[in-house]
């Protein structure tokens, strides 16, 4: 019962977000849901007012910003899900940690197991926040960690991982308890309460700012010209030209560095044993893909541009956690087809129960960034963030 409940509340929410997407006129859509649109439209305005009423007060400081007195490189976006933080968030990490810098990834813990808000009304301020990684080794798995965190944990050694609502609180404890200098707040435009020193923005090259509307009619966190408070902008998925979303980027903030990156697949690896195959392994095989993200087109067009031959996707909504018997199903429709193998993606890899056997191949995509065009500029943010003169 619970798990079919869960089934059901995720198609509505993937229904729901397929439906926010959409860019056309309300007036094509059959009356039911013409009205479900204006009545979403009436609510995003009601969104817009709380959102500006909210940065009214932190601007006035009537809400208080906390200042760490350490260097906070904030990564966000103004979009709900789909612009590639995870990436990005880890090569700012790993560059940092290479040049000598204690770095601690801060993050919600998005969709992680938690205790009842109830319990949590009463605890969250004596709690100390979870620390995923430590610097040395992983200490929590993605379940109580998070995805994101424990995946970033896993890539990231010398990087410290914590998670907790609080970031102000989670911050304190890598810095005085872990002895971090240098915190990265994950997701973190929005997040007001800890003091940035940088603001790092990213913006979807694809779709960059869905139908210009704000939650719920769109996918818009806050108004497309808050993009004025950005440092630097990583504009992601650049696969062609680019220029028309510079242009509009330039009409909301005319400074900000613009760097051009993309989310390149680097190696293929298996589910459990973590034995690594080389991208060339997909060339001309047929696989099925199996995957609970934001955006499963992108990771399945991906695979066909490396040659394979994609003949079956299974989609779960984002963050979906599986049980056995959906990898089993999974894996065994893939079997029955004949299938090379089945892929799914690192997020979604973080999420698969343990199996002992499996009857085909079951492969996760590892995806890097690679910035195309601004590296200077990407060099210049790291050598200000270490406090050294560019050369």
């Amino acid at each position: 019962m619970r798990k079919a409940r869960q089934g059901g509340l995720e198609r509505l929410e993937s229904y729901l977000v397929k439906l926010i997407q959409e860019k056309g006129s309300d007036l094509d859509q059959p009356f039911g849901i013409n009205l479900l649109l204006h009545v979403l439209k009436g609510l995003s305005y009601l969104f817009l007012m709380v959102v500006s009423i909210r940065y009214f007060l932190y601007r006035t400081g009537l809400l208080r910003r906390y200042p760490l007195g350490t260097q906070v490189i904030s990564i966000g976006n103004v979009t709900a899900g789909g612009t590639g933080k995870t990436p990005v968030t880890e090569i700012f990490a790993r560059t940092l940690a290479a040049e000598g810098r204690k770095v601690a990834i801060l993050s919600r813990g998005y969709r992680r197991k938690e205790a009842p808000w109830w319990q949590r009304l009463f605890t969250q301020v004596i709690e100390k926040p979870l620390v995923v990684s430590d610097g040395r080794r992983v200490l929590l798995d993605s379940a109580t960690g998070g995805d994101e965190p424990y995946m970033l944990a896993s890539n990231l050694p010398g990087v410290a991982v914590v998670v907790d609502r609080n970031r102000v609180k989670a911050g304190r404890y890598a810095v005085n308890r872990l002895g971090c200098d240098t915190l990265i707040l994950d997701d973190g435009f929005q997040y007001q309460k800890l003091k940035h020193s940088i603001e790092v923005v990213l913006v979807d090259s694809t779709n960059p700012f869905g139908n210009g509307n704000l939650l719920p009619r769109g996918i818009l966190r806050e108004p497309v010209r808050n993009l004025k408070r950005a440092d630097i902008i990583f504009l992601t998925k650049c696969r062609g030209d680019v220029s028309a979303v510079k242009e509009e980027i330039r009409r909301y903030n005319t400074t900000a560095e613009i760097v051009e990156c993309n989310h390149t697949p680097k190696v293929m690896k298996d589910v459990w044993s973590r034995e690594e195959f080389p991208l060339d392994w997909l060339r001309d095989k047929t696989v099925c893909t199996l995957s609970g993200i934001a955006s499963p087109k992108g990771f399945e067009n991906s695979l066909r541009h490396l040659g394979a031959k994609v003949v079956w996707c299974e989609r779960y909504a984002d963050h979906h956690r599986y049980d056995a018997s959906e990898v089993l199903y999974a894996l065994n429709r893939t079997a029955d087809m004949g299938a090379d193998a089945l892929v799914t993606t690192e997020k979604d890899a973080v999420r698969f129960p343990r199996l002992e056997t499996a009857p085909v191949k079951c492969l996760y995509l590892r995806i890097a960034i690679e910035i195309l065009v601004g590296g200077e500029s990407f060099t210049q943010l790291i050598n200000r963030i270490c406090f050294r003169k560019s050369t």
